[in-house]
């Protein structure tokens, strides 16, 4: 089978084949087997064969079987084919079949050659998909799955899935093929295992219990939805609407069709069916049900803004305005660069204009197409609306902070955010509250910041009646290590102390997350719509009451607080959630492509300077190319993310198996897990790493719904300092010698990120590099003996054991406080930031110099004039106004990177100078 495996000298993978129940995707575990079962065919078909090659063809076609009862491909002619081929032992034509059927599942062909249909006709595999698509030639129909749950009977299915099979028409746009299947639990199992299926037709009357008997793949379903599947089980009607609610809570994207008997224009009015697209009266109207088939599909598949960028570059365009580059006649007649036109190509000169009419309409205030592709962007991100940004996530979150705040304002944020956070509270005049994440010292990186924490935050603040100025709590989820929030447990509580707060997410890298059944339950639209469910489910207001209850004869300074669960009051909750995200990092999306995501219940209150924001920090010129790339990646994933996101998420977990389990390679490098990643007490599931041996399936989802911080496994904290390597040394070694690139670092380890870009062969090509460089290592070690072994030693020492602490925020100096007798830490950054701005204000001290130990004993104190932000980690040790302590002096002496923003060795530390700080409060004097 294959595996990421090291490849043995045969080209065979070096590892047993695994079950399914240890993939993560169930479709890459089928297509595996069909890979085994061609290996198997081939050694049976071999001349010396021997009964047990004829048992092992068996055996794995046995297996096989029942998991393409949820695939249209092969089907049932082929699959009827390959049985009788091996009832009566002709190898050569079981052979031949099983080689057709997994070439085709490999090459995707049978998408579109009909031939790879058909058991007597031979297909010829090309590149197919696989090719660039410039060199494909023949561009063919997209091709997609309808789900069709049915109580006829299976006899009458192949006569069903013609009649349906006759309604497809030249003009359709796509090809699509059906499945049918006849029971919840079925259905369920196709749902998760197909990703090929886009819309779901439910024929009232279907029955719960499979009639197929796959214990590891009903362990797959219920990883996901147990409590569902438990709730329909035990419901005696209504399996229709129960699947309907399954398969949209599962897989939002999906188009949901009805057809029942009953009163279909009562049943089309109740709540129970607003996951449906459209019901219909029994079998009245089949021609009606292809149609809506191929309209729901075609309502994902429109990419307005791409389409009308595609249709103006084919139009004879006269441009009299600004950008000479567009049309492409400055470069095509060019002597000295037709270079950059023969790289480019024609189209994207053709597709670039600065003008806003003709349909490409204005990104600063969009009426069309624009507006059209953040509509459907809301829909597909599950958001109440969209905006989209060309210049980055920094952009996107200045404005989101712009808009929210206003000067005096308190923000609740994590210390470590990114730096465009820290320059929006600048702008935006409002205070910073800096709470601190967990520290992970081993590895020199901070995790995320406890819940107990921010509460600890809020209820202070409280106390001292300045909860009115909190505005906003700003988080990053997940982290740039992967650290995932619990976003509902911490949106509850934090609702519960102050009802109307707003979330600020910044899910930078995590904008894939809506499409992962996984990832979804931790990102912040996931709980947006989760919690606004519960407050208005009538079920709650009973424990709420009984909350309230208890809570009333606490005291509201009760430190008892700090530990209890606490719950918003529904009728005084507002769910106020904006989510960033840098499509770009996760998504096809060109660099710099962001969107702003707002699920917003008060949003009428800050529409106004929410748009004044975004018209501040938007160019006039957008670039086109942007923002077609936001719209075709939303089509992507609106129509393939789940499959996609699941690959890249089981890519990453058999990634991290492969390496943690490899008897040379773990000697020196190793993958640290969530046990090494998140502290015990922050996972109270006891979850030590994904998958068997560690954890069954259900496990790890329990965890990600319960624990207060879970591990994205699709971020990969590759350790490297056994190895003797520091993560800036290693990076460069890896794009030097192996051609991989490698986006962070840290004292002692590098940051592999899986997306939806990466395939098996990335991952085996990394392997293999990590394999040569640790046999050089054992190679090294063991030929220059003791003296080698002794200094390999100290340098691992060095990196994994003498690691400095991370230094913590402690305070904004007392010039910048309004009261620095007050037990909450927030300050005035932004007249901090702007003192600097005078040369006069400030002074420079070496990093070495005596003084500098001489003031942190006795005064006076280092104010920091400015962000100094080293790479890595990546986050400001010191913003403006900070108190500077001896721990932060100390981590600065013990950096050994070379990057550090805002920091010039040879000047020195740049502070506010003591006799500007003691005229009095800085931050009074400073407002206007």
């Amino acid at each position: 089978m294959a595996t990421l495996a090291e490849p043995t000298a045969s080209g065979a993978a070096a590892s047993a084949p695994q079950p399914i129940d240890t993939f993560f995707f169930a479709a890459e575990a089928r297509n595996d087997r069909w890979r085994d079962l061609m290996a198997a065919a081939r050694a049976w078909d071999a001349a010396n064969a021997s009964a047990t090659s004829h048992a092992n063809v068996t055996r794995l076609f046995g297996e096989i079987t029942p998991l393409e009862d949820y695939w249209a491909y092969p089907g049932l002619t082929l699959m009827r084919s390959l049985k009788e081929a091996l009832d009566a032992q002709n190898k050569g034509v079981f052979l031949r079949l099983a080689q057709k059927v997994g070439r085709a599942l490999i090459s995707g062909n049978f998408r579109y050659e009909v031939s790879a249909w058909d058991p007597l006709q031979d297909t010829q595999v090309q590149g197919g998909d696989f090719m660039p698509p410039d060199l494909q030639g023949v561009d063919h129909k997209p091709y997609f799955e309808v789900l069709v749950v049915t109580p006829n009977d299976p006899a009458g299915w192949e006569d069903a899935r013609k009649q349906m099979q006759r309604l497809h028409r030249r003009e359709d746009p796509f090809n699509y093929q059906i499945i049918q299947v006849g029971s919840f639990e079925d259905a369920a199992m196709a749902l998760v295992t197909n990703h090929n299926i886009q819309a779901v037709v439910l024929y009232d009357g279907f029955v719960f219990p499979s009639r197929r008997n796959i214990p590891l793949l009903h362990d797959h379903i219920t990883r996901y939805a147990g409590d569902q599947l438990r709730a329909a089980a035990d419901e005696s009607k209504g399996l229709g609407t129960a699947l309907a609610a399954l398969a949209k809570k599962f897989r939002p994207e999906l188009d949901i069709y009805l057809l029942t008997d009953r009163a279909v224009e009562t049943l089309a009015g109740s709540a129970e069916v607003a996951c449906i697209r459209r019901i219909f009266f029994d079998v009245e109207e089949l021609l009606e049900i292809h149609l809506s088939i191929v309209d729901g599909v075609a309502d994902r598949y429109r990419a307005p803004y791409f389409s009308n960028l595609v249709g103006y570059s084919q139009r004879p365009i006269g441009t009299f305005h600004a950008l000479p580059i567009a049309r492409g006649k400055s470069v095509f007649r060019s002597n000295w660069i037709r270079d950059m036109g023969q790289f480019y190509g024609t189209n994207i000169f053709l597709a670039e204009s600065s003008a806003t009419t003709g349909g490409l309409d204005s990104l600063l205030e969009p009426t069309n197409n624009i507006k059209l592709a953040q509509d459907a962007c809301a829909r597909a991100f599950g958001a109440h609306r969209v905006y989209f940004a060309t210049n980055g996530t920094s952009t996107s979150n200045k404005i989101v902070v712009q808009a929210i705040c206003a000067p005096g304002d308190i923000v609740i944020v994590d210390r470590n955010c990114h730096k465009s956070h820290h320059y929006g509270f600048v702008l935006a005049g409002s205070q910073p509250l800096y709470v601190e994440a967990f520290p992970l010292t081993s590895y020199s990186m901070y995790g995320a910041v406890p819940l107990r924490t921010i509460k600890k935050a809020l209820l202070d603040l409280r106390a001292e009646g300045k909860l009115d100025r909190v505005k906003i709590i700003d988080l990053t989820n997940c982290t740039f290590d992967g650290h995932m929030y619990n976003t509902r447990l911490v949106m509850e509580e934090c609702l519960a102390i102050k009802p109307d707060l707003i979330f600020l997410w910044d899910e930078a890298w995590f904008g894939f997350a809506r499409f992962s059944p996984l990832h979804r339950r931790r990102s912040a639209m996931g709980a947006a719509a989760a919690l606004t469910e519960k407050y208005r489910d009538p079920a709650y207001r009973k424990v709420y009451a009984d909350h309230a209850a208890k809570i009333a004869k606490m005291d509201p300074n009760d430190p008892k607080l700090l530990d209890m669960k606490l719950l918003p009051d529904p009728d005084k909750v507002r769910i106020r959630a904006y989510q960033t995200n840098s499509t770009h990092k996760s998504m096809s999306a060109f660099r710099q492509g962001s969107m702003m995501l707002i699920w917003d219940e008060d949003f009428r209150k800050v529409e106004g300077t929410f748009q004044e924001a975004f018209l501040a920090h938007t160019s006039t010129s957008p670039n086109l190319q942007l923002i077609a790339s936001l719209d075709i990646a939303r089509r992507q994933m609106e129509l393939e993310g789940y499959e996609l996101t699941m690959r890249m998420t089981g890519l990453a977990i058999e990634l991290r198996r492969q390496i943690n389990t490899h008897p040379l390679i773990s000697k020196y490098f190793r993958i640290a897990t969530p046990e090494d990643m998140i502290p015990a007490e922050y996972r109270k599931s006891g979850l030590k790493d994904y998958g068997p041996p560690h954890s069954s399936w259900a496990d790890v989802v329990k965890a990600w719904d319960e624990d207060e911080f879970a591990l994205d496994p699709t971020r990969i904290t590759l350790l490297c300092g056994d190895a003797g390597f520091d993560g800036t040394q290693f990076k460069g070694l890896l794009a030097e010698r192996f051609d991989i690139q490698i986006n962070k670092t840290s004292r002692n380890s590098i940051l592999v990120q899986i997306n939806i870009n990466n395939t098996r062969g990335d991952g085996a090509h990394l392997i293999k590099a990590l394999v040569e460089l640790s046999r050089e290592i054992d190679e090294r070690l063991r030929k220059d003996g003791k003296p080698a072994q002794e200094a390999h030693a100290a340098r691992v020492k060095s990196l994994t054991l003498d690691v400095p602490d991370l230094p913590d925020f402690r305070a904004f100096h007392e010039a910048f406080r309004e009261n620095d007798k007050s037990a909450t830490s927030e300050g005035h950054m932004r007249e901090a930031f702007f003192m600097a701005y005078d040369e006069n204000k400030c002074e420079y001290v070496k990093l070495a110099a005596k003084e500098i130990d001489e003031r942190l004993k006795n005064g006076p104190p280092l104010v920091s004039a400015n962000f100094v932000i080293p790479y890595p980690p990546g986050f400001p040790i010191m913003v403006p106004g900070q108190l500077i302590t001896e721990g932060i002096i100390t981590f600065m002496r013990k950096l050994d990177v070379k990057e550090i923003h805002g920091y010039n060795a040879g000047l020195g530390l740049k502070l506010l100078r003591p006799d500007v700080l003691s005229g009095g409060k800085a931050g009074k004097a400073g407002k206007k």
